[in-house]
């Protein structure tokens, strides 16, 4: 094999064995490539990969030249809904290699179902090829949606029969490779506190700083750090309330340090304006409802500034949790204009219109994605959106310029859909219905780029 890999990263050993374990990914019975990110990995230097080879890095984790050797289960603790789990850690995936992206930045690829590690605990360490599919969905819509998220590299199916006790068993598997900024979670600080080791929580501080934000440590970099985790958890609930999207499960081990959506299990988009809406059946208290997700993303940044108590003190942590409210609503702010296709005027101004918007959606029950376009091209809206429409003249419009504004209907992704994508797989392996509706979300995503993308899009 004579890959070439452009800029093959290796950070994550300068943290040490205190942070991870290594281990052996599983021996699939077959390996069929059923997903392969061409635009990813153009941006991390693989796009020049043959099918072969594509499938011996990603289904048989043969190591890509000058990166990790071998893969890495990494640990970590965690919240899982407000209950502190200190037996948690990669236990159905692994971090198996790091790159530059084009932009310079430190990319991680990492696995979801390729076996068992030291911390899969009862699970088999593996992934339902519909659990692979539905991620594939959620990060294409997210990522066309200006959600800063992670993106699926990579699925192939990998010939095992699983038993599940939440869809039809046996069902076929899959391993799937994601690119992201990184895997530090709020959960590996939260580890580490819990051990007494501040030493290696001065390390991981300075790793998040100097190589993902790429910014200097300063002399107080604990500071530092919460104001970086703010920022990115406020941009985050921002672009998720915009979206409707509903993640699912929001506990401190799935909170990503760099502010990326990742870890996609019982997610939804909503297909109605309700702020109680949940994705989990098991979140029988709507603990991460959609109205509670900001709320939600804010209480894992106390855990993380709890954790980090162990070497800093509370009065160099609190600035940057009090500016949690304005860092929102500046976000919820301007990404709401950016979708809608309007202009800001000033901040009480856009507030107004955009509180006008979200009640019209509310009282007349349209679906969110069919309620955002009709506002950003023009169409008739119901009643209940009058107060809006009159305060949107204020505003100067983006030019509609691409093709997909002339639609009548948004691309949407609801789970009635979702769940005939899955059964044209399930019952006939037929995988057009999905390239299909990925085609399309793409192209929803090239109409509204130029209206502004996402910062810090992985």
């Amino acid at each position: 094999m004579t890959l070439h890999v452009a800029k093959p990263r290796t950070d994550i050993l300068t943290l040490d064995d205190e942070f991870y374990d290594l281990v052996e990914p599983a021996d699939f019975p077959q390996t069929i490539l059923r997903f392969r990110n061409v635009r990813a990995a153009t941006e991390i230097g693989l796009e020049g990969l043959i099918d072969s080879d594509w499938v011996a890095h990603f289904g048989r984790f043969h190591p890509l030249p000058g990166s990790l050797p071998k893969p890495l289960a990494l640990r970590y603790h965690g919240h899982q809904f407000r209950q502190y789990n200190p037996e948690l850690g990669d236990g159905r995936g692994f971090l198996f290699a790091q790159l530059e992206d084009a932009g310079g930045r430190l990319m991680d690829l990492g696995t979801k179902g390729s076996g068992q590690t030291p911390w899969s605990r009862a699970g088999d360490g593996r992934l339902t090829l519909k659990g692979a599919v539905r991620e594939i969905l959620a990060t294409e819509m997210l990522e066309a949606l200006g959600v800063t998220t992670s993106r699926t590299l990579s699925v192939i199916e990998t010939g095992e029969k699983l038993m599940r006790g939440d869809e039809p068993s046996p069902t076929r598997s899959a391993v799937l490779v994601r690119l992201s900024h990184s895997h530090v979670r709020y959960g590996t600080f939260q580890r580490l506190a819990a051990l007494d080791k501040p030493a290696e929580i001065e390390r991981l501080t300075h790793y998040v700083l100097e190589r993902l934000a790429k910014q200097p440590a300063g002399d107080d970099p604990y500071s530092a750090l919460m104001h970086y985790a703010v920022a990115g958890a406020a941009r985050l609930a921002a672009e998720w309330h915009v979206a409707g999207f509903v993640h699912g499960v929001l506990n401190t081990d799935n909170m990503n340090i760099t502010g990326e959506s990742f870890d996609y299990g019982p997610w939804r988009f909503l297909p109605q304006w309700d702020m109680g809406f949940t994705a989990a059946y098991f979140d029988q208290f709507g603990l991460y409802a959609f109205g509670r997700q900001a709320e939600a993303l804010q209480w894992n940044l106390f855990q993380l500034a709890q954790a980090l108590r162990r070497v800093a003190p509370a009065e160099s942590l609190i600035p940057a949790l009090k500016s949690w409210p304005d860092r929102l609503a500046e976000h919820a702010r301007h990404k709401a204009l950016w979708r809608l296709g309007l202009q800001s005027v000033d901040a009480t101004t856009d507030e107004a219109l955009i509180r006008a918007f979200e009640t019209g959606l509310a009282e007349s029950q349209i679906q969110p994605d069919t309620a955002w376009h009709a506002a950003r091209t023009g169409r008739p809206l119901p009643t209940a959106f009058a107060p809006y429409t009159e305060r949107a003249t204020a505003h100067a419009s983006t030019a509609n310029t691409h093709t997909y504004w002339s639609d009548e209907a948004p691309c949407t992704m609801l789970i009635e859909e979702v769940e005939s994508l899955w059964q044209s797989i399930a019952d006939q392996d037929d995988w057009a219905p999905l390239a299909t509706k990925l085609t399309a979300i793409r192209r929803m995503g090239a109409a509204h780029r130029p209206s502004g993308p996402a910062s810090g899009q992985s």
